[in-house]
């Protein structure tokens, strides 16, 4: 199938680009993802029903009427829906002082003012300072944008007032303030654009705090939504959003112009090369990624693209940070918790220093930022993040192990900065601890694992000085038909990589690109997406509920006919199934034969995927996306322990009809009551060696507790010697990690997992 244009990455940068160039020029534009997600950092995930939103925390200037409002109603066809944050978005916490910033800019002002009223005149200064210099940034986006010669123009006039904007934040604060707590307290949004005060450029200091000081907003259902809205316009147009598809090489034509990439498709058992043409490529995934992995590194194409590199290279990497999310048991308002975001500093210091970061793997964090994801979305169970900035240095030595699969040594390191994070967090926000029903952790390697960002700086190249005074990195490269978009050919953030996406729209499209689409905006910055049947992308198929049983109270086995020949698929992935108002759910495939796709699913979170099923009757019609996920079976011949709680069975179940051997093989199954027990309940082979585990009722010949307290008697009373056996382990978010801890510490090192 042939593309007009071919885009690296679904980031919020290139779902943006792909958006406006299927929607305003009627493209067909393949959107290529690596992860088995849309979206980069505007994605969920998901335990248990819970989800969080890895990227999004808030964004401002997107009330009615506002520019961004416009391009996200655009590109969404007005499905995207906005909530608004508490009026104190942002609370700013230090020893002595806690201070929260309002959605009104003047009352913010006045605050200000009254808290520190010897600096009074420095603080009107600098508001205006924060809008002018945002004005001076907003110039270089616009550059992006629009043709050369406009281009150059606003280039000339940018000069006449770059040297405030290209000083630092420190420079300006301290030259023009003399509290330190003021100074502390106008610096604390660092986190925002990830460089404390002395490393970045007053440019990027004064756009985010004028971005956000008509307070903040939040995607309504989560921010996986903005994915899953402009996916549908791009394939209106005839294209598509294709996952698990890792670029590897950007192919060139004999003259050097962009014609194409070079992939490895991941979606079934077996990786498969393939190839896609387009006369247009424009990559998302990072100006270092694209000129250093996926071009030439020698020869004409390298000298083309010296300069980029180069200015990359002084640039440096920018700083990463251990995120910790939290399903919580209740919901956070019962703690007196309105949704609004918390800054925790132990001091005034914002400076980020190699001390910092070893204070932090201490478990004694010198600060955190706060987020409840539930509370801003809509959605339940409730959830919270904390996060904290760090170097990727100190996690270098788990680097080339797999993820999921670091040890026990980098388990305990995470779980020992949690704790310490945690810990700062009750500081400002007391019963919050109590709340807590379960705990994951992220470090610099999960980011660099999902964003390709090295290092795990997920904010691109550093917006420090030299950022601003260097060339643009893109949208335009020396490439002919090569573009950049997201943060590196905008700036930091969502908005930042917005921009950058429709710069590279922009100029896509050649010279009259830019009125193209600001036209086509403004006339209608709301169409929505035709609804009804239509030609699906590769991969996704129409799909009807052929019939559902009622296994448990809260578990259903489901049956659906799926138009099309799914042919390369593995016992252990999973199928991910439309539940209606732009929301997908992932389930395992319990089973897959001539067209019919076997589901267990649980209901007991009462969520959008569990109204689903509750509701859809036979004949329901749907759309599914499959195969999907790495889970699968080794194939080394060893022995297999499987361990499994509730719907986490569902892939053993696909496994064990193709496993070899099965009757050598155990499996460990835990449940609460013995109408539950899915092993009894279901027709399938089952293991030759098959423990219940019932955490709630005592039943003969069952064990009375949960998985993780049968374990150590199942390992003691076989041969399943750890240096011989292949654990499959599926459920609960919880019991998974668990699990994992116990089995590693045990010493097994071939441990598979997939937490629901």
């Amino acid at each position: 199938m042939s593309y007009d244009v071919i885009v690296i990455g679904s980031g919020i940068g290139g779902l943006t680009t792909a958006g406006l160039l299927a929607r305003a020029a009627g493209k067909r534009v393949l959107v290529l993802e690596r992860h088995t997600e849309p979206g980069g950092l505007t994605h969920t995930f998901r335990r248990d029903g819970a989800s969080w939103d890895v990227g999004v925390h808030y964004i401002g200037q997107v009330g009615p009427g506002s520019r961004a409002r416009g391009y996200f109603d655009y590109l969404s066809g007005g499905e995207l829906g906005w909530n608004r944050m508490p009026d104190a978005y942002d609370r700013f916490v230090y020893p002595g002082l806690d201070l929260s910033v309002s959605s009104n800019p003047d009352h913010y002002e006045r605050e200000l003012v009254a808290t520190f009223p010897q600096e009074a005149k420095a603080i009107h200064r600098y508001f205006k300072a924060v809008r002018r210099t945002t004005s001076w940034t907003a110039m270089g986006f616009v550059q992006g944008m629009v043709p050369r010669p406009a281009a150059s123009l606003l280039r000339a006039a940018q000069r006449l007032g770059g040297r405030r904007a290209t000083g630092t934040t420190k420079a300006y604060l301290d030259a023009h303030f003399r509290s330190p707590e003021l100074k502390a307290v106008l610096a604390s949004q660092w986190g925002d654009y990830g460089l404390p005060p002395s490393r970045s450029a007053f440019a990027v200091h004064a756009m985010v705090v004028s971005h956000y000081l008509d307070g903040g907003w939040f995607p309504q259902g989560g921010s996986a939504r903005i994915a899953r809205t402009f996916e549908k316009g791009i394939e209106q147009a005839g294209g598509a959003v294709r996952v698990a598809q890792e670029v590897t090489e950007i192919l060139l034509d004999d003259d050097g112009t962009a014609a194409g990439v070079r992939v490895m498709d991941r979606r079934g058992p077996l990786s498969r090369e393939r190839v896609y043409r387009a006369p247009i490529i424009v990559s998302a995934i990072g100006a270092s990624n694209t000129f250093n992995h996926l071009l030439p590194a020698s020869g004409n194409i390298a000298r083309l693209t010296g300069a980029a590199r180069h200015t990359l290279a002084n640039l440096g990497t920018g700083t990463s940070a251990v995120t910790v999310f939290l399903r919580l048991r209740d919901d956070p308002r019962s703690v007196g918790l309105d949704g609004g975001n918390i800054w925790v500093n132990r001091d005034l210091d914002h400076e980020h220093t190699q001390e910092h970061s070893a204070l932090l793997l201490e478990g004694r964090p010198h600060n955190v930022f706060v987020s409840f994801p539930s509370l801003k979305s809509g959605e339940t169970p409730h959830t919270a993040e904390i996060i904290s900035f760090c170097d990727a240095d100190s996690f270098r030595q788990w680097a080339d192990l797999p993820k999921g699969d670091r040890g026990p040594d980098y388990s305990a390191l995470k779980e020992r900065i949690a704790r310490g994070m945690l810990n700062l967090a009750e500081s400002a926000a007391p019963g919050l601890s109590d709340l807590v029903d379960y705990m994951e952790v992220s470090t610099p390697l999960t980011y660099e694992h999902y964003t390709a960002h090295p290092d795990g700086a997920f904010y691109g190249p550093p917006a420090t000085p030299q950022r601003y005074r260097s060339s643009p990195l893109g949208p335009r490269t020396a490439i002919p038909g090569l573009f950049l978009s997201g943060q590196d050919a905008g700036s930091t953030g969502i908005m930042g990589a917005m921009m950058g996406g429709l710069a590279a729209a922009c100029q896509a499209l050649g010279p009259r690109g830019y009125s193209t689409i600001t036209s086509a905006v403004r006339e209608s910055s709301a169409t929505p997406v035709p609804h009804g049947a239509r030609t699906l992308p590769e991969g996704k198929y129409h799909a009807v509920l052929v019939s559902k049983r009622r296994l448990t109270p809260s578990v259903w086995d489901v049956t659906l006919h799926v138009d099309g020949d799914i042919d390369h698929w593995a016992p252990g992935q999973f199928a991910r199934l439309h539940v209606g108002d732009n929301a997908w759910r992932d389930y395992s495939i319990a089973g897959l034969h001539d067209h019919q796709l076997r589901l267990l699913i649980s209901t007991r979170t009462g969520g959008r995927g569990s109204q689903f099923i509750e509701q859809a009757d036979t004949g329901t019609r749907t759309v599914v996306e499959t195969p999907l996920g790495g889970f699968g079976l080794a194939g080394s011949g060893r022995r297999r322990l499987f361990i499994a709680t509730g719907t986490g069975i569902a892939p053993m179940l696909a496994m064990f009809a193709q496993a070899p051997g099965l009757e050598h093989d155990t499996l460990l199954f835990g449940c609460r009551h013995r109408d539950e027990d899915l092993t009894s309940l279901i027709d399938s082979p089952m293991p030759g060696r098959v423990v219940r585990c019932l955490s709630r009722e005592e039943v003969p010949d069952t064990f009375h507790g949960r998985v993780t307290d049968a374990l150590p008697e199942v390992i003691d009373g076989t041969d399943l010697d750890p240096d011989r056996t292949d654990v499959y382990l599926c459920g609960s978010a919880a019991m998974v990690s668990d699990t994992h801890r116990f089995l590693e510490r045990a010493g097994y090192e071939s441990i598979h997992t997939e937490p629901y």
